[in-house]
């Protein structure tokens, strides 16, 4: 078993267990986990330990990793649906992810054990209780982080005030990527088809603010889900505060753009007359 290579001494394993299973009870709703990796073999050992019961299905799309990263994960998660994706970027893994995902909630995490799979009943909870995104905030209690810089929060929080601003929104933490929804609105999303060669916008580290701002936008409700975010346990990250953080940036400009076009056709279509459209 995972859980054997570790000492649970070192390992808060309060939030495990039945008791705690998602959507536990009658009619609960079905569970996606999308688990992206890329050469994060040593880290997935971790994630599975801390994966509560009641996760429906497992999707794990490998960003053609070079290391036994899928031999790992088939041994780990031995009933999960395996996809390779088609491009390269967390952003297209994500969307080939939720393509392959058949529940009624898609959970996002990320492989390399910084944000904890055992909160994942938090965010369920915050679905079933009316919210459309549980979007995870390292600056909501009982969230923290040991892993963010004092620069990459500066960052953060102009970037959240950024947002805010020009979105009419609410978030405390734009860019951690450990979220949750409903796959019903998976089409508010508007990604790329996976099926293209060639990359595209959204393929990248923006696809959290691509995600969060779509979803904002069709005027969804929100709910912030206190998370904790743990050091990298293995190897080394593909973040870099400086780029990412631009990257991040050009999305709000283009979404901005999107988002103005949108409500152009919403109002133009409200405001047509029926007989034209049938005529």
């Amino acid at each position: 078993m995972p859980g054997d290579q570790f000492d649970t001494g070192d390992v808060d394993t309060t939030s495990r267990g039945p008791d705690t299973a998602p959507g536990k009870g009658g009619n609960r709703p079905t569970v996606s986990v999308i688990i992206p990796a890329m050469n994060e073999a040593k880290n997935l050992p971790y994630v599975a330990y801390r994966m509560p019961d009641g996760i429906d299905q497992i999707v794990f799309v490998d960003g053609n990793s070079s290391d036994d990263t899928v031999e790992v994960a088939r041994k780990l998660w031995p009933d999960a649906t395996f996809v390779t994706q088609t491009r390269s970027g967390k952003g297209n893994a994500l969307a080939c992810g939720f393509e392959a995902a058949t529940g009624d909630i898609i959970v996002m995490i990320d492989a390399d054990g910084s944000t904890d799979p055992a909160e994942i009943p938090r965010f369920v909870e915050a679905l079933v209780g009316g919210a459309d995104l549980a979007k995870g905030s390292r600056f909501v209690a009982p969230g923290g982080s040991t892993d963010i810089t004092a620069l990459r929060s500066l960052g953060n929080k102009g970037l959240n005030g950024l947002v805010n601003l020009v979105f009419r929104t609410g978030f405390t933490d734009l860019c951690y990527g450990y979220n949750a929804f409903w796959r019903r609105h998976l089409a508010l999303l508007e990604l790329p088809p996976t099926s293209y060669t060639r990359p595209q916008w959204g393929d990248g580290f923006e696809i959290e603010t691509v995600i969060n701002v779509r979803l904002a936008t069709s005027g969804l409700e929100i709910v912030e889900v206190g998370s904790f975010e743990g050091p990298r346990l293995h190897g080394r990250s593909n973040l870099n505060a400086y780029s990412d953080g631009m990257r991040v940036l050009r999305t709000i400009g283009q979404e901005w753009k999107h988002w103005r076009e949108v409500r152009k056709i919403r109002k133009a279509t409200e405001s047509a007359d029926v007989r034209q459209l049938t005529a």
